[in-house]
């Protein structure tokens, strides 16, 4: 990636901050750990080891969504719910790869313009619980909150919050920004090979056909391009890619926040693109004290109970210079609300005259617990979430830039419906997450056709 144009230094410096400011503030959604000195000294491990990404990665990316939210860019932004460390493997990791390029080539195909994409991977290992505990046949136990901070087996060992997963969560993402990064130089997401990222549902999806198709016809267009310039173009071969994760567990977050040469103020380097979750976004809480402080483009997720006035402030505080590319606001209402609540906030942010990124995840205001007790998520209320979305954004005179999804690039069944319509009782052949259902490669692929037909960039089939 090409190092950016040096930044102006802001008016607002963040003079009363360090990266354990947000010690003073009430931290919601953090695991209480049995010896603090186990964790003071994971955390003095942590911090001597070297960062997943750089300062200049994260400043050009926050310059790419700057041009996503003037409409010059869309955002893909997607991954699993929740990382396991069984997860880090290579067949994993391609796979899940390969399904957001398979995405972001269907929304270039459509879209005529180029995509953003982020991973929400390398990091996701942290998940906030609607409840601190978990009962089982009369037994009580810590819920289970990711790898990162216990592990999902309903056993007490397990449960204990383990400062030494912060360390292995470090060592996984590692392993996985390495890999990506090694395949996406290597030539894993050249237009020539497009076959590359295929997975097996191309033989035998319903929407094989229309896939097949679009990948022709970028083909064809890659090489009408190579004619005219007479030789390869190598901007083909590769892409950017960029990882995001919920800044969560606030200690993990503090120990890869660093200082870096001739760059002033504080970078996370744990990711190039943190967010903050509805349960910890309130204005005095640690969670945006925190990510106030740091340089990285930051993502809020806006639900259904927040009130305009309190976004404002909200937004004031992450970003009272007003820095396009800063801050992205992820709304994720469910289908059965979204018209009811989304609209107020994106009229008041307009009124405003702030600059920020909308983006729609459709996923987690949809979920719902089944008779059997199995969560899981129905592909027509996330298409008809994502519909809404952008029929109110045009309504409102905003633009609708992005979109946060939790997929993987497995053949599960943890959401009902799609392209194959699976069943409540089809969702036991293959229901893998541990926490929140995700869509599989096919349903991903789907939802891309979707979005590209509300821009108005391919005719309905079928």
């Amino acid at each position: 990636m090409s190092s950016p144009e040096r930044h102006v230094q802001p008016v607002h410096v963040q003079q009363d901050w360090k990266p354990d400011s947000w010690q003073r503030r009430v931290a919601v959604q953090q695991p209480q750990y049995e010896q603090a000195s186990e964790l003071e000294t994971a955390l003095s491990s942590l911090s001597t080891l070297p960062p997943l990404v750089t300062s200049w990665e994260i400043l050009t990316l926050k310059g790419l969504l700057a041009e996503a939210a003037d409409g010059k860019r869309f955002l893909l932004q997607g991954g699993d719910c929740a990382e396991s460390f069984s997860d880090c493997n290579s067949g994993l990791i391609s796979n899940r790869l390969k399904v957001l390029l398979q995405m972001s080539l269907v929304l270039v195909h459509g879209l005529r313009k180029p995509i953003l994409r982020v991973g929400r991977f390398a990091g996701q290992y942290a998940k906030p619980r609607s409840t601190d505990t978990e009962t089982r046949d009369g037994v009580t136990l810590p819920s289970y909150r990711g790898d990162l901070i216990n592990g999902p087996e309903f056993t007490t060992a397990s449960r204990r919050a383990d400062p030494a997963r912060l360390l292995q969560g470090h060592a996984c993402s590692a392993m996985t920004m390495n890999f990506v990064r090694a395949l996406i130089d290597g030539g894993f997401a050249d237009l020539h090979h497009p076959e590359y990222w295929d997975l097996a549902w191309v033989e035998h999806s319903p929407l094989a056909g229309e896939y097949r198709r679009m990948v022709a016809g970028i083909a064809d267009a890659v090489r009408f391009m190579e004619t005219l310039a007479g030789q390869p173009i190598a901007s083909f071969s590769r892409v950017d890619f960029y990882t995001s994760h919920e800044a969560l567990l606030l200690y993990y977050e503090q120990a890869l926040t660093r200082q870096v040469p001739r760059q002033w103020g504080w970078f996370n380097l744990a990711t190039h693109f943190p967010w903050i979750g509805m349960r910890t976004a309130a204005l005095d809480g640690a969670h945006v004290e925190y990510c106030r402080g740091i340089r990285n483009p930051i993502g809020l997720k806006l639900g259904p109970g927040v009130a305009p006035d309190a976004l404002l402030r909200v937004i004031e505080a992450l970003n009272p210079d007003d820095e396009p590319g800063r801050l992205t606001l992820i709304h994720r209402m469910g289908a059965g609300t979204i018209a009811g609540t989304l609209p107020p906030l994106l009229q008041a942010v307009r009124a405003s005259g702030r600059r920020v990124l909308w983006c729609c995840d459709p996923m987690h205001g949809n979920t719902e617990t089944l008779g059997s007790g199995v969560k899981t998520r129905r592909f027509a209320n996330i298409r008809s979430e994502l519909e809404q979305a952008f029929e109110l954004h045009a309504m409102a005179g905003t633009r609708l830039g992005g979109v946060h999804l939790e997929l993987t690039g497995e053949d599960v069944t943890e959401c009902m419906g799609g392209a194959r319509d699976i069943t409540e009782a089809g969702l036991a052949r293959a229901y893998k997450s541990t926490v929140d259902p995700r869509l599989n490669y096919e349903q991903a692929l789907e939802l891309a056709m979707l979005i590209v037909r509300k821009s108005g960039g391919m005719p309905t089939t079928g």
